[in-house]
């Protein structure tokens, strides 16, 4: 099937504003937002009392007077100069004024392992086994890497295009499933994928930006960088009139990128090692970014490139193995998981640039997955975008030529290919000194004190999933499994924690996310009965029915705009401190409290074509839990921090299996007596 034409930049923009349109993401109302979070604060300041012995009506009633006093003092003023804000906003309040800068672009703080999300894709059944799982050591490029990677490159080309075309309208609820139509969730998905695309995170002290939509006559639009060995390259990728090139086309313009950078290194050369800077602290990686401009026109040229390109390509001339110290349930998947989230453990934060949105990974061994950049869209999307990637498997009839099984596995080095006569690919190499020399090696030196102390892993739970959830348990597979990391929190933490689960605002133009707070005063009292010798089976099944009904109403309302935590976090910045405006309200402990999400949480589709995910703790004594659940089995990408002696993820996912699997019990009349 022949490549739809993209359509204009002007006319890509014009998409994403003009009819039909979504509806506005509301402003909720305020004595409402109010109620909610007391309500909210119920089970922490339970948790204070049991704790703590701060005694639960007093605390209570304290807050009851602060929400009181805000309501009827400032909050009537903050609340009118956000629906003001509102009224002069071209999509909505919150996310063409708030969200983006306070949620992600404010934060200094590296997007390795703290930001970035990374997803593992599952294995192509073309590749020959004797290359997927070879018995020795790769140490040098693959044929197959190359064939899949060029695959998953014109994949991802023809899915932008037909989206720009509107020819492909993905369902983006949680089965995953490609449907036609033109529902709401469709134009919302729409504009959020153009987000995925031609852009680039820019570091700027104090707060980042990012880099300008280009224009589709600027010929970087139409490339995809590459990164090899700490090189970077360019190849062209889409065609003047908007077409995506042919794999066999991508693939050699990768194999003369290979072969180029395999000949450099044997005649002994070094490369810059620059996009280990973009695994650095914001403000240092902005300092040095200006640095690095300065030294010559050449890179700020090869800069335009890299930021206006489709996406980004990460070539890894290995495959990566676990040190024999790491002991883990499955060492491929858990190698392959960690290659994508931050590369080899010996040179972490090499050979990527962690301001794309879009980074495909490539191994040796032809194992696959995705980096992103989180601040333009949130994981779901491009998720959809890598599933569309992946779903058909490498076609050979696409290339010139068939590879065989041993003899053109591994490219050699030093071959005699010659890259000058391959065309459509360049050179982007920077211009540096000895001061960005230094840097490199310091950024590469906290990189990986960063990955060093990442304790991350996936929990395949294969028992059951969400069919039975729904036709034996007959409840919401959500908030079911939400119920069972609370219960496995309390049981390896004793005690309660606010707890982060991502809600999609997709009703909504432009919208993003809302807060869903799992921990409630059901969801806490269910856990306790659990860990209750004393609680009859009876009693706690009626308790996990009511905390499940709780979280599902928390869920309709934050993904219908009636959330908490956006608003309140506009009412706050509504308050003009230049003018001495405070309240209370907002520095009292336990807003702070009910804020720190030890717990952070986020589900993605079933997840049919991929092997796991994944994205870093908010907190360093918390977890960091992407999860997928599919009819058959959930996956939970679990990320901890090794310096924390509270928290150990081996010993979490443990924990989840066993919740699973009392829940189960308790939902099953005749397992009852195993509880």
């Amino acid at each position: 099937m022949q490549s739809p034409h993209l359509v204009s930049s002007q006319t890509r923009a014009a998409s994403r504003t003009t009819s039909p349109s979504l509806p506005r993401l509301p402003v909720p109302d305020l004595h409402k937002t109010l109620q909610k979070y007391l309500k909210s604060l119920e089970p922490i300041l339970l948790e204070a009392e049991k704790r703590w012995g701060q005694d639960f009506k007093s605390a209570y009633d304290a807050r009851v007077k602060l929400v009181h006093d805000f309501e009827h003092d400032l909050g009537p003023l903050c609340q009118d100069r956000l629906l003001a804000l509102d009224k002069k906003s071209p999509n909505n309040w919150l996310d063409d004024n708030i969200w983006l800068k306070k949620a992600y672009h404010e934060w200094r703080t590296p997007l390795i392992i703290n930001s970035n999300w990374w997803l593992a894709l599952g294995d192509d059944s073309t590749v020959p086994p004797s290359v997927r799982h070879r018995s020795e050591s790769l140490t040098s490029y693959t044929a197959w890497q190359i064939r899949r990677a060029a695959w998953l490159v014109h994949r991802t080309l023809l899915f932008k295009a037909r989206l720009e075309q509107q020819e492909i309208y993905p369902d983006t609820s949680r089965t995953g499933t490609h449907l036609p139509g033109s529902s709401s969730q469709c134009l919302w998905f729409r504009h959020a994928a153009l987000q995925v695309f031609n852009i680039c995170r820019i570091p700027q002290r104090g707060c980042d930006i990012f880099s300008p939509l280009p224009p589709l006559t600027d010929v970087d639009s139409r490339r995809v960088v590459v990164a090899v060995a700490d090189w970077i390259y360019a190849i062209d990728a889409v065609a003047p009139d908007g077409t995506p090139f042919p794999a066999d086309v991508i693939e050699k313009r990768l194999r003369a990128v290979t072969s180029d950078a395999q000949t450099r290194l044997c005649r002994g050369e070094h490369p810059a090692p620059i996009g280990v800077l973009t695994a650095d602290d914001r403000d240092r990686w902005a300092d040095n970014l200006t640095h690095l401009l300065s030294l010559s026109p050449t890179n700020q040229s090869i800069f335009r490139t890299i930021t206006a390109s489709a996406f980004a390509l990460s070539l890894d001339a290995h495959s990566y193995a676990l040190p024999a110290s790491q002991h883990t349930p499955d060492p491929d998947l858990t190698a392959h998981l960690h290659n994508v989230r931050s590369g080899h453990s010996a040179r972490p934060g090499y050979n990527r640039w962690y301001d794309k949105p879009f980074t495909l990974i490539v191994e040796a061994n032809t194992r696959a997955g995705v980096l992103g950049e989180h601040s333009p869209v949130d994981a779901l999307v491009p998720s959809i975008i890598a599933d569309y990637a992946i779903v058909q498997e490498v076609d050979e009839d696409a290339f010139a030529d068939r590879l065989g099984d041993e003899s053109a596995s591994v490219v050699p080095l030093c071959s005699d290919v010659e890259p000058e006569r391959v065309g459509g690919w360049e050179r982007l190499d920077w211009v540096t000194d000895d001061k960005i020399a230094a840097e490199c090696e310091a950024a590469a030196r906290r990189a990986k004190a960063i990955v060093d102390d990442s304790d991350n892993d996936e929990l395949v739970f294969d028992t059951y999933g969400v069919d039975w959830i729904k036709s034996e348990a007959r409840l919401s597979p959500d908030a079911y499994i939400q119920m069972a990391l609370q219960l496995a929190w309390y049981r390896t933490c004793g005690e309660f924690t606010a707890t982060y689960e991502t809600a999609l605002t997709r009703l909504y133009k432009h919208g993003r996310t809302e807060t869903v707070r799992t921990l409630s005063a059901d969801s806490r009292a269910w856990v306790l009965a659990m860990v209750d010798a004393s609680v009859s089976n009876d009693a706690r099944l009626e308790l996990l029915r009511r905390a499940v009904q709780t979280h599902t109403q928390l869920t309709r309302e934050a993904a219908t705009g009636r959330g908490i935590d956006r608003h309140l976090l506009g009412l706050r910045l509504m308050l003009q401190a230049d003018v001495g405006e405070r309240h209370a309200l907002f520095d009292d402990e336990f807003f702070a409290k009910s804020q720190e999400w030890k717990l952070s949480t986020s589900g993605l589709s079933a997840g049919y074509q991929f092997r796991g995910t994944g994205f870093g703790a908010s907190f360093d004594d918390g977890y960091g839990i992407n999860y997928m659940p599919a009819p058959d089995n959930i996956r939970f990408g679990v990320e901890s921090k090794h310096s924390c002696p509270r928290t150990n993820t081996q010993l979490f996912m443990s924990a989840i299996s066993d919740a699973l699997q009392d829940m189960r019990a308790l939902c099953t009349p005749p397992l009852l007596s195993h509880l």
